[in-house]
């Protein structure tokens, strides 16, 4: 006889993009270097709080870059809680390329971004560009932080602000998408991604601002 999993025990997790930043704008890469919203993403940030207004939370974690704790704060609104702030949930460290313009990333990056578009997908996780976080190195600490999160939290709602990549790699990793099927880009700022998890797997429920190629 199948098991009937017992969901309702499971930990609702909603993880949040933070909102538009200076360097998005800009398009530079950013990273574990930082760079603060603007009045857009702030814009942006609000109204995902009023989506998200008549969900009790019971704990809000972020990432510990100001972009994803200013979001955070703005997520909060009037509930009584304090934000735990995580290296963990942290953006891919892009290493010397942190602060390039995107076009200039790919240009210096070109021949190793083709190199590793033509592995298999468990190779491309370990691949190696230059000094940046590699695939594995990215979705093994943010798993661990989740999954942390899920068993201290279960039947509860968590709300958990990081960043675009971590979402992307995040999603690649658990199956829910493919990577030709969505880039980075999918992940608009302010995107949420509402699943629930026992701490060992993810289910996603729903998402809003996350959009196929």
């Amino acid at each position: 006889m199948e098991k009937t999993l017992d969901t309702n025990t499971y930990c609702t997790l909603y993880l949040i993009r933070h909102g538009e930043t200076e360097w998005n704008v800009k398009q530079l890469i950013q990273g574990h270097a930082d760079s603060p919203l603007t009045a857009l993403g702030i814009a942006q940030v609000t109204e995902r709080a009023n989506t998200l207004a008549d969900i009790h939370f019971d704990a809000i974690f972020s990432s510990d870059s100001s972009r994803a704790v200013q979001t955070a704060e703005i997520i909060k609104l009037d509930r009584e809680i304090v934000v735990q702030a995580s290296r963990l949930l942290r953006e891919r460290n892009h290493g010397s390329f942190e602060g390039v313009h995107y076009e200039e990333y790919q240009k210096q990056l070109k021949d190793k971004l083709a190199e590793r578009d033509l592995l298999c997908p468990s190779e491309q996780d370990t691949f190696r560009i230059a000094d940046i976080e590699n695939d594995a190195e990215l979705t093994t600490r943010l798993l661990l932080q989740l999954r942390e999160i899920a068993l201290a939290y279960p039947a509860k709602n968590v709300a958990v602000v990081t960043h675009g990549g971590c979402l992307y790699m995040f999603l690649v990793r658990i199956g829910y998408i493919e990577r030709r099927e969505f880039s980075f880009s999918s992940i608009q700022n302010a995107a949420c991604i509402q699943m629930i998890s026992d701490g060992v797997d993810f289910f996603v429920k729903e998402t809003w601002g996350v959009q196929k190629k």
